[in-house]
């Protein structure tokens, strides 16, 4: 995973599928005891991680030094956008809520600017973006349907992404003094602990479906736990700028999951999106595709 475009794809392939996993889960379980549940779970399987890895002294010792930054973490990379893409996805399609989070490198973009100046922003990192962008617009086609409902579901997930930016600014810097493992399971703690009390107010009245458990306990290992080892480790190594243009890639992966597994079209307006998203990555990430070779730091 020392290279800039597998470790991108990876992460993009990981959470394409999340909200998909949401998508399941949320017709049963509300926003707030599913994304608690999602942490607090994560989290755990985290801190095991670390035991095992650090020793149960150290483990704990390096928790409880990074305490600050994991919670501010947990508040702005967990639980806030985790409630508002759930939320948003009780009102909107799972595609337009990917579609909606593709708005991230933006955010970053005017967030890192000024408080990363060592990071080079280019023409090519402009025009990347700004192709990104219109891949999005030609993906998402026609407006969502549902009314005010929708629009407020979409503006949900919109407002998601400017918390995923701050979070992924933040712990660019933070991962500097705080390794990404203990970043990672303190943010996914501390993100439940935010949650709980909302969450027990709102537990579900009955069992949920199988499908509703499968696409929760999906989202919890693959989407979180996996997923936040891979998201510290590019931040890492690559920034949050270009790490944040996995969001373009999203929607791409949320179409082929939902064509695979829910029978949904494959539009040409939606190939000729994705064309264009993968050509603004390409320029955003100031990487070429044609000679390109591993240049990156390595851990």
């Amino acid at each position: 995973m020392r290279s800039y475009w597998p470790s991108l794809f990876l992460l993009a392939a990981i959470w394409g599928a999340s909200y998909l996993f949401i998508k399941l889960a949320v017709e049963d379980i509300e926003p707030a005891p599913m994304m608690a549940a999602r942490t607090l779970v994560a989290g755990a399987m985290l801190a095991a991680y670390l035991v095992l890895k650090l020793g149960r002294k150290r483990a704990f010792r390096d928790l409880a030094a990074g305490w600050r930054p994991a919670l501010v973490l947990g508040a702005v990379n967990a639980a806030i956008p985790f409630w508002l893409v759930a939320w948003g996805e009780k009102h909107v399609d799972s595609s337009v809520a990917a579609i909606a989070q593709s708005t991230v490198p933006i955010f970053t973009f005017l967030i890192a600017a000024r408080v990363v100046p060592t990071e080079h922003v280019g023409p090519a990192r402009v025009l990347g973006i700004m192709l990104g962008f219109l891949g999005v617009a030609v993906l998402a086609g026609l407006d969502p349907r549902g009314g005010s409902w929708a629009l407020a579901g979409t503006l949900a997930v919109v407002l998601s992404s400017a918390s995923y930016a701050v979070g992924g600014v933040y712990g660019q810097l933070r991962v500097r003094t705080v390794s990404g493992p203990v970043l990672a399971t303190g943010s996914m703690l501390a993100g439940g602990l935010i949650l709980l009390p909302l969450a027990l107010v709102q537990l579900p009245d009955h069992a949920p479906s199988a499908e509703a458990v499968g696409g929760l306990l999906a989202l919890t290992l693959l989407g979180t736990a996996f997923g936040q080892l891979v998201l510290f480790r590019m931040l890492r190594l690559f920034g949050s700028r270009r790490l944040s243009l996995v969001t373009y890639l999203l929607p791409g992966f949320a179409l082929v999951y939902g064509a695979l597994f829910l029978d949904e079209p494959v539009t040409a307006a939606a190939v000729a999106g994705l064309v264009l998203i993968l050509v603004g990555v390409a320029l955003g990430s100031g990487q070429r595709l044609v000679g390109l070779r591993a240049r990156q730091e390595t851990a």
